[in-house]
């Protein structure tokens, strides 16, 4: 891919959480993800690429735009898959919380998997754990194999957990090993990428989320040299059936990063909507003017980028949520 695609898809980011960012706290999450989506769209016009969506807001019949299979970009240079997340966090942002983010991976064609929309068994690390943990391993394995490859003792040790019923056993497991936990509301995608920046204090991130953002989230950790282990957790005959569909025959497989996101090459790009332990969230600093933070990373090559921009709306008008 182009080196350049990865500033180009940074400005896809931020365009969304600049038209979002002030839906921060009304508890309208729907409108904040219309207009999130909206603004990412019309962005993605601007893009020199001829993507196609292979993670997005749904079927076409469930979503006007930036839905599975439609062709985004300008049509033109290399082909490639686009997993989008317009508005990372809906209720996050719709209750003013921390680390919602819009979100793209940008990756060869045919390289993301294209997770159906079910639940995901996820285990997620940064660098200096990577090879050291496994999702069929034990709560307490996995612990200490983190905090032996990080060099802490198990009780300073942060596990990241989505605040779910669901989760109670592994909150349990989690609290009889001895170390600590940072209980979320919502956004696995942030805290799975936080556990490969020693500055948030995360160190693994367990349970079940989203099976879209599970390959987001891999995807990121691909660039950042973690890892993300999965397991599609199907709930009845017909979400089964769309594994299969989409040729994931041995449902039970423990999927790795190379089944996540194949290759070496892939691009991420995240933009803050509200703070977060990684990115700060957009600030309109007058009538016209907005502050925003981003991170974009490759993973061929390593780079990573954290990028604060000032943004004259003056001079670029954010669409509205209704298209």
């Amino acid at each position: 891919m182009d080196r350049e695609l990865a500033l180009e898809i940074v400005r896809v980011t931020e365009m969304a959480a600049l038209n979002c960012a002030r839906w921060m706290g009304r508890g309208q999450k729907n409108e904040a993800d219309a207009a999130a989506t909206n603004a990412m769209r019309e962005m993605f016009d601007t893009v020199q690429m001829d993507g196609t969506v292979v993670i997005g807001e749904g079927e076409m019949d469930e979503a006007p735009m930036l839905y599975i299979g439609e062709r985004v970009g300008s049509g033109t240079d290399e082909a490639v898959d686009v997993a989008v997340d317009p508005l990372e966090g809906t209720n996050i942002l719709a209750k003013g919380l921390w680390n919602a983010m819009s979100v793209v991976a940008v990756a060869p064609k045919g390289t993301l998997l294209h997770a159906p929309d079910m639940y995901m068994d996820k285990i997620a690390v940064g660098p200096k754990a990577k090879g050291k943990i496994h999702l069929d391993a034990s709560v307490q394995e996995n612990l200490q194999a983190v905090a032996k490859a990080t060099d802490k003792d198990i009780s300073d040790v942060v596990a990241v957990i989505l605040d779910r019923p669901r989760h109670e056993h592994i909150i349990e497991q989690v609290r009889a090993a001895g170390a600590r936990i940072k209980l979320i509301s919502d956004g696995d995608v942030a805290a799975a990428v936080n556990t490969a920046f020693e500055d948030t204090g995360v160190d693994i991130l367990f349970g079940s989320g989203g099976a879209p953002e599970g390959v987001l989230a891999a995807a990121a950790l691909k660039c950042l040299g973690g890892e993300l282990q999965g397991r599609l957790l199907p709930e009845n005959d017909e979400q089964r059936e769309r594994c299969r569909a989409m040729g994931l025959e041995d449902i039970n497989k423990v999927l790795t990063m190379d089944d996540l996101v194949k290759g070496d090459d892939a691009i991420f790009a995240a933009t803050g909507v509200t703070d977060g332990e990684l990115l700060r969230g957009v600030r309109f600093i007058g009538k016209s003017r907005a502050r925003t933070h981003s991170l974009v990373m490759r993973a061929k090559t390593g780079t990573i980028r954290f990028i604060e921009a000032t943004h004259d709306l003056s001079r670029k008008p954010l669409p509205k949520a209704g298209g």
